[in-house]
């Protein structure tokens, strides 16, 4: 299971690009993996401390994936995190490029395929993604 954290400001998400794993160099949101015995809420903030060095002293529900291809199975759970304090600095330059504020509105085509269905879900207000849902 994994988190995801939005990162909001002006109209604008906080991406970092992608490195050394799925996805590289497209754009993707802070978050990882759920470590054993740990809340979501203390995964999603640790996620963002250790990747941005942003702290957040509230996260709100957002939506819920789940995301199914070849082998791999991942349910993914979002979180809009309020009251950040800090600006973002790489943290982890063995796993990203940079982070940077992106406009909701013009959003580049190449946002990791995971990431790009929960920011879709968050802009159209939908609270589960299911990636196996008949179209």
């Amino acid at each position: 299971m994994g988190v995801n954290a939005f990162v909001i400001k002006d109209n604008k998400i906080l991406l970092g690009k992608r490195k050394n794993s799925a996805g590289e160099g497209e754009w993707g949101l802070p978050g990882g993996h759920l470590e054993h015995n740990e809340g979501m809420i203390q995964a999603v903030a640790r996620e963002l401390l250790e990747e941005t060095g942003l702290t957040c002293d509230s996260f709100t529900f957002l939506n819920m994936g789940h995301d199914s291809s070849g082998d791999k199975h991942y349910v993914h759970v979002s979180f809009l995190a309020q009251n950040i304090e800090g600006e973002p600095s790489l943290m982890e330059p063995d796993k990203c490029y940079g982070w940077e504020w992106l406009d909701l509105d013009k959003l580049p085509d190449n946002i990791f395929d995971s990431h790009k269905r929960r920011i879709k879900a968050f802009l159209d207000n939908q609270i589960f993604i299911d990636s196996k849902t008949p179209q």
